[in-house]
């Protein structure tokens, strides 16, 4: 249906075509954005495809990092990675970048392997899954003896996870965090369970936060 709308000015009309045009070109760039990430083949990064659908997930689920959206802690653990990716073969750095975006979806936003497969690929989604803790009633629990040899047993999955600790140790150091106490007695363990002599200045990093 047209409606009529009378203009007082012509200043008033060219305003109102100003604003019909621009909320018109947004439209249509969100079409095109969306369609674009749907689309199969898209030249779209991997880490980028991965970042929108975690980011997606856990806004989904109202899933919050200290009160703030959970992409802040995602991008931490993305920078981390970022700063020791030469620790990881060049071949394989982009879905182990995509990883540290959608490491927890599985977890926290009650998406399951194929999920994730789906919206990424085979080797990301293997990593999510062996990033997800077990079930269980206490901390221990759920990270418990399986849940760290399935991480062993998954090339990088130990490098994303050193790299998600030390996101939340600076995290929690730096807003005096009762956490920080945690990581610090976990400090001897968690080495021993994830040690790989080709993360040695990963691990390094990690202590080195306590020391802060």
């Amino acid at each position: 249906m047209f409606v009529a709308y009378r203009f007082h000015s012509f200043t008033q009309m060219q305003s109102y075509n100003d604003f019909f045009i621009l909320h018109f070109a947004n439209a249509v760039a969100t079409f095109s954005i969306l369609d674009f990430y749907r689309r199969k083949g898209s030249a779209i990064t991997m880490v980028e495809k991965a970042k929108r659908y975690a980011i997606d997930c856990h806004e989904m689920t109202l899933h919050r990092y200290d009160g703030k959206p959970y992409a802040t802690h995602l991008q931490m653990v993305f920078d981390t990675a970022g700063k020791f990716i030469y620790l990881v073969p060049e071949q394989h750095r982009e879905n182990v970048l995509a990883a540290c975006w959608v490491h927890d979806v599985i977890e926290d936003c009650r998406q399951t392997y194929n999920d994730v497969k789906k919206a990424t690929n085979t080797e990301i989604a293997e990593l999510a899954y062996a990033l997800t803790n077990e079930k269980g009633k206490t901390r221990s629990e759920r990270a418990n003896d399986k849940y760290y040899e399935g991480i062993r047993q998954m090339p990088f999955a130990a490098f994303i996870k050193v790299c998600d600790r030390i996101a939340n140790y600076e995290y929690s150091k730096r807003q005096g965090s009762k956490m920080a106490d945690v990581y610090e007695k976990e400090m001897d363990s968690f080495i021993a369970k994830l040690y790989d002599v080709r993360y040695e200045e990963l691990f390094k990093y990690l202590i080195d936060v306590g020391k802060i």
